[in-house]
């Protein structure tokens, strides 16, 4: 079978310990993202097989039906909504989904934001490069107020990371995550008010549904500190459109860290974030490590060998199978 790896930016698809399952059948990493859905399906023609990398890209009616010879889609991860699975389903084209995501990678990026940023660690490198010592002035995290918005698996890792680094955990979110938050004995403020002037570091952990897009208002953010810092690792979409670049121009917050964009991929530099002194933003490597790769790809590779067998495993529309 000819397969199609859409948004393998790093090439990691060959890099992963089962891709020699794969010697029989043709495997072509797309390393860039087709917005347009003729492009795009111009491009998927001849393929028999596509690998979904996260929700990187979409995958509508308006590409599947151009797809004759497409017989499986396979997604890392559950992921669903970027997909037609009712279009698929209608053509005969079976969809797998894969392993699920695990929390770490995330969760220490997110770290490495935070201290990026309260240490101003980009700048003083840049700085020092260019022949300069020590031109800005740190925060200590130790003692500080750290705000976690969603105490799911991510949040949760990154509030047990705070208390190591002795933090003052605070939450906010639905009541199951109040109360999940008061039982592992973290504080939940008064008010939504008063969650987001008293953190000095806020990071938003929340799962992005339609229902919570632009749940992060500029209201919110015009609450906080202008010393705090709000870190996005989640979805661009939590946050109001255009909220954020606005927010960090008055100073409240004073700082940002983000690593996800409303339309990914971010190329050619011209986000109004890349242009702010006060903001770190990195290309969503959230997810994007060698033991999240082996992971998910893996999956996706035994997924297909089990399609290739006539055994399909994982498929969450059994019919197209019997349809085709």
């Amino acid at each position: 079978m000819k397969i199609a790896v859409l948004d393998d930016y790093a090439d990691a698809f060959r890099k992963v310990a089962d891709f020699p399952r794969l010697r029989e059948h043709e495997v072509v990493s797309v390393r860039d993202s087709e917005k347009d859905h003729a492009k795009q399906a111009a491009r998927l023609a001849d393929f028999d097989v596509v690998v979904l990398t996260q929700q990187r890209s979409q995958f509508r009616r308006a590409v599947i039906e151009k797809l004759p010879n497409l017989k499986l889609v396979v997604q890392t991860g559950g992921h669903r909504e970027h997909l037609d699975i009712e279009a698929c389903t209608e053509k005969g084209i079976a969809v797998a989904t894969g392993r699920s995501s695990k929390s770490y990678s995330t969760a220490e990026l997110t770290w490495g934001l935070i201290l990026a940023s309260m240490r101003h660690i980009p700048h003083e490198v840049a700085q020092l490069k260019q022949g300069a010592w020590q031109s800005t002035v740190g925060t200590e995290l130790h003692g500080k107020a750290l705000g976690i918005y969603g105490l799911g698996k991510i949040g949760s890792v990154v509030a047990r990371y705070g208390k190591a680094f002795g933090m003052e955990v605070i939450c906010w979110g639905r009541s199951a995550t109040q109360a999940r938050a008061r039982e592992a004995g973290y504080i939940v403020p008064e008010s939504r008010e008063a969650f987001f002037g008293r953190a000095d570091v806020l990071s938003l952990h929340i799962h992005y549904f339609p229902e919570t897009r632009g749940l992060v208002t500029a209201g919110d953010m015009a609450q906080m500190k202008h010393t705090a810092l709000l870190v996005n690792t989640g979805r661009a979409g939590l946050i109001e459109e255009g909220a954020l670049e606005a927010a960090l121009k008055k100073g409240r917050p004073g700082f940002a860290a983000v690593d996800v964009y409303e339309d990914e991929p971010l190329v050619g530099g011209n986000h109004p974030l890349l242009k702010l002194p006060n903001a770190i933003c990195t290309p969503h490597l959230g997810y994007a490590v060698k033991e999240g790769f082996e992971n998910h790809y893996n999956g996706v590779i035994a997924n297909i060998v089990a399609f290739a067998s006539g055994s399909p495993v994982n498929i969450i529309n059994p019919e197209a199978l019997g349809s085709r």
